[in-house]
């Protein structure tokens, strides 16, 4: 009886049992792997939703504390008594100025400055206007009109429409699922 034990010991694994476990990690590797790929891309489309939703909680109370006007827009009179040392940009419809509004402290005439001082109240919204992830940009487009400036296969970063406050991923890709990522919500 031992002489037959040994003897299949020796022999090992027959030709027929490795192939079998061979196909059987081949078929599991084939369920597993597309299922990972996937998901990169799912964590994009979300990680761009949510900064999505961030920066337009951020718009809503910039305007809420600024009597109804969006970042982007100059400033409404004459800045605080307090001079601040390092004032922010305060061009009309610039992206610039959009920028400074919402990761500054902000007078309620809509001037900024980088430090707090009297007179500038309100903000930061934002530590920095966040990455866009899909396209990897925080570029902030700033347009007067619906029509101005639509998103193409070039644009990068966010879009912003300073007439209704309506922010979008600045990109015509579409989501994995078909639809758009322009109005995500």
């Amino acid at each position: 009886m031992t002489s037959t034990f040994r003897r299949r010991a020796v022999q090992g694994f027959t030709l027929i049992e490795l192939l079998i476990v061979v196909i059987i990690i081949a078929i599991l590797a084939a369920i597993a792997i597309p299922q990972f790929s996937n998901t990169s891309g799912d964590a994009q489309e979300s990680a761009s939703i949510a900064n999505l939703t961030t920066m337009r909680s951020a718009i809503e109370l910039y305007r809420a504390q600024h009597n109804g006007n969006y970042p982007s827009k100059a400033p409404v009179g004459t800045a605080p008594a307090t001079a601040c040392p390092t004032a922010g940009a305060t061009t009309d419809n610039d992206a610039t100025t959009f920028t400074d509004q919402l990761t500054k402290y902000s007078s309620a005439s809509g001037h900024s400055c980088s430090t707090q001082v009297a007179g500038y109240i309100y903000g930061p919204y934002l530590r920095a206007i966040p990455v866009e992830p899909l396209t990897n940009k925080n570029d902030v487009t700033v347009v007067t009109a619906e029509a101005t400036n639509p998103p193409g296969a070039a644009t990068t970063g966010w879009r912003f429409l300073n007439t209704t406050g309506a922010l979008q991923i600045n990109s015509t890709k579409l989501a994995r699922d078909g639809v758009t990522l322009l109005s995500a919500k």
